[in-house]
């Protein structure tokens, strides 16, 4: 699996990751309800644990980053219309972050940045000017959306890590993914300090009648179009014809 090297450190860590998924791709089908991903691994040394803080584990699981647009509603004549906006470079479609303890007590804000490992961090970049005064509220509303819709997800002390050797997360992957090669990352921090980084994908992809469909509306959308069209057709029919019957009744 791929490590990720420090910034400031040439020589390798003293303690590392071995870690491993309980699989490595997840397949969404018309039933998909959502899955769940194990998380576990050890912490390899070759001289003894350290003095001085613990250790903690911080795992984060990212889906592929999309540009989008914030919009802030303002009611005018009594009407909700889009008014400023925010045009967000890079946000996650899904990011969760498990700890083995409090974020902002185990993490330094330094650091914080350099991996851009918390939520308001995830959001990498701004595309062009802003046409705002602040674009922090914009960005917050953004997080609490998704929040709500259990697309971001932060899970303090959910990692569960024994005699600072052996960790595991479980994270719950809910059933609104979308498709792509997802980043899973494991760091071990001492001090508030990232001593090393461990790197590992999972493929998320439509399979059977879900993957067709999806295929379908991107390489042929007048086909799609049409079936749509026709399946709502025959759905407004067969509703007509059975109120009927049930009218006769």
């Amino acid at each position: 699996m791929p490590r990720a090297g420090l910034p400031e450190q040439q020589d390798a860590p003293t303690e590392q990751v071995v870690a491993g998924l309980s699989r490595n791709s997840v397949a969404i089908t018309a039933s998909f309800d959502g899955s769940d991903i194990l998380i576990y691994g050890a912490i390899k040394r070759e001289t003894p644990i350290p003095p001085g803080p613990p250790l903690e584990v911080v795992v984060t699981l990212e889906a592929p980053t999309q540009a989008l647009t914030v919009w802030q509603k303002e009611r005018k004549l009594g009407i909700w219309l889009n008014a400023e906006s925010v045009e967000v470079g890079a946000a996650p479609g899904f990011y969760a972050v498990a700890t083995s303890g409090p974020l902002d007590q185990i993490l330094s804000p330094e650091w914080d940045s350099r991996y851009r490992i918390s939520l308001p961090l995830a959001l990498r970049a701004f595309g062009g000017g802003l046409n705002v005064e602040d674009a922090v509220p914009y960005t917050e509303a953004l997080i609490r959306i998704r929040e709500a819709n259990g697309l971001y997800r932060l899970d303090e002390g959910s990692v569960k890590l024994v005699d600072q050797t052996l960790f595991r997360a479980d994270i719950r992957l809910p059933a609104n993914l979308i498709e792509g090669d997802y980043k899973t990352r494991i760091f071990l921090l001492r001090d508030g300090e990232v001593v090393d980084v461990y790197r590992a994908p999972i493929e998320v992809r439509k399979v059977g009648l879900e993957r067709w469909l999806y295929r379908l509306a991107f390489d042929q959308p007048l086909l799609y179009g049409l079936m749509s069209l026709a399946v709502a057709v025959a759905a407004g029919w067969g509703a007509s014809a059975a109120f009927r019957r049930l009218r006769r009744a």
